[in-house]
């Protein structure tokens, strides 16, 4: 049942990428986020993946998700990157990605706003990638803001 389910998921994810080919790189992140969010949400992998049933069942969807969905999504962001339409890492965005999707798709917070998840994922994955801050006045500092990224590790900062 759940070769089924992840064949529906993979069908819905390769429509698409198909349907979004041409388009501008935002368009095509933000197709394939509400597909996959959908999808997932559809067949309660998040649940499915955390749930105290068998630990093999658990592995396999997880296995699966990373199969069909992230190993997508990551080459979808390095190839942003390669286009350099991405000033960050093509693995922090995925890693972010994914813990936003896994948390949304387990979360109240859908429900309680009246959204689906998918529709919360692409929120957080437009604010990661375009940011959330606006200038205080339009048109004074419009420049992009660029991230700071620490540079000292864990062990040279003290306590």
């Amino acid at each position: 049942m759940l070769d089924r389910q992840f064949a529906a998921v993979e069908r819905t994810l390769v429509a698409a990428a198909q349907d979004a080919q041409g388009q501008p790189f935002g368009v095509r992140v933000q197709r394939f986020l509400l597909a996959a969010g959908s999808e997932l949400g559809r067949i309660g992998a998040a649940q499915l993946a955390a749930g105290r049933g068998d630990a093999v069942l658990r592995r396999y969807v997880e296995q699966r998700v990373d199969a069909v969905v992230y190993r997508r999504l990551d080459e979808l962001f390095r190839d942003g990157h390669r286009q350099g339409l991405l000033s960050a890492s093509p693995e922090l965005l995925s890693e972010i990605t994914r813990g936003a999707l896994e948390r949304l798709l387990t979360s109240q917070l859908p429900r309680e706003l009246g959204w689906t998840a998918a529709d919360l994922l692409r929120a957080s994955v437009d604010t990661v990638l375009y940011g959330a801050i606006r200038p205080a006045h339009p048109g004074i500092g419009d420049e992009q803001l660029e991230a700071v990224i620490p540079t000292a590790r864990d062990e040279e900062v003290g306590p």
